[in-house]
């Protein structure tokens, strides 16, 4: 229907792990160059294989950090989410459905930006999601996107043990942060140990 965004089912070819700008910067690093991942507004959306939502509450308990309150949402089976934006500077208005299901523009890609101030920066409608680390044009993403290790894939796929734990040990960080926010000045300061 024109006018309306369009939506991308999740579960199907992948899912969304949902976390805060902050941390997710901090998992990129876990990530391939071509693992998607959009911004909106100050969350990020890291693309991972379909079936990640369904291993997560296992996995955060396996790694010890299911009793944690953790800013993290998973969208998988039944759920969708609104297309992020073509990237800047995309010479063709018009847009593709990869075979991953991803819409990418067709037309002249530029270089993703780098950082997420750089995403943040080139402009989008508030609310709205911007590709972070756009899908190549026309190319499968299953290959790219972080997998449960030992399920068939070739180790060239991003472990999501180790984005999970990155990003569930970022989440924490930024929670103890903004709670140490709201504390007096007094209670803030972290006094050197003795011994060090």
């Amino acid at each position: 229907m024109p006018g309306r965004p369009l939506r991308l089912l999740t579960g199907v070819r992948f899912d969304i792990l949902d976390v805060p700008a902050e941390a997710g910067a901090k998992a990129l690093r876990h990530l391939s160059t071509g693992s998607p991942v959009a911004l909106r507004g100050d969350r990020m959306e890291i693309l991972v294989a379909a079936g990640g939502a369904e291993e997560l509450p296992g996995l955060l308990d396996w790694l010890e950090w299911s009793a944690v309150a953790l800013d993290l949402r998973v969208l998988g089976a039944g759920d969708a989410v609104e297309a992020p934006a073509p990237p800047a500077g995309v010479t063709s208005p018009a847009g593709a459905v990869s075979r991953a299901g991803v819409v990418v523009p067709t037309g002249v890609m530029p270089p993703a930006p780098t950082g997420v101030g750089a995403a943040v920066r080139a402009g989008s409608v508030q609310g709205a999601a911007v590709w972070l680390r756009p899908p190549d044009p026309g190319g499968e993403v299953e290959a790219s996107l972080p997998a449960m290790p030992g399920v068939g894939r070739e180790g060239s796929a991003p472990d999501l043990v180790r984005l999970v734990d990155t990003v569930a040990a970022q989440c924490h960080r930024v929670r103890l942060l903004r709670l140490g926010a709201g504390l007096p000045t007094a209670y803030r300061r972290v006094q050197p140990l003795a011994f060090s």
